[in-house]
């Protein structure tokens, strides 16, 4: 049995009409992130709702409570579809240093590596010790990656 699942912490597909949202977007928004709210607006336009081949989004929460948000997509910043791309990452500040991230992207890492011969993301300098903890290389000189784990030839 793993030690890195959080305890009290469900993990389901997500919608962002899904209730509590709304609230976790607001406050990723008041922290200066903006990520779920291009989420939303990229939900409502219909222009990313994780429907692509491999694609989800995924939200953890805690009771009824919605605690934390990540996605997997097909990379947009490439041509190259067998490049994955975590997206929207986000925890309730109350959730923070529960293991509530790590078990969100170790989730979409499970699935990527059936879809996807390397995923992306580009993460801001705080969280770069959070993902190299979980297996991403540090990329240099890439715009629009910070990090990336390569699965061989899986994809």
């Amino acid at each position: 049995m793993g030690g890195s699942a959080a305890t009290g912490y469900v993990l389901k597909r997500l919608r962002p009409t899904a209730q509590g949202f709304d609230r976790l977007k607001e406050e990723s928004r008041q922290e200066g992130y903006w990520m779920l709210v291009r989420l939303a607006d990229g939900w409502a336009s219909g222009r990313n709702i994780f429907r692509k081949r491999g694609e989800v989004l995924f939200g953890a929460w805690h009771g009824d409570e919605l605690v934390g948000v990540c996605g997997l997509n097909i990379d947009p910043y490439f041509d190259d579809r067998g490049q994955g791309r975590v997206r929207h990452l986000f925890v309730s500040a109350p959730h923070r240093r529960k293991g509530v991230g790590r078990m969100l992207v170790e989730t979409v890492i499970d699935r990527a590596r059936d879809y996807f011969a390397v995923l992306n993301t580009r993460a801001p300098k705080e969280a770069f010790g959070f993902y190299e903890g979980l297996g991403f290389k540090r990329m240099e000189g890439e715009e629009f990656v910070t990090h990336r784990v390569a699965f061989g030839t899986g994809g």
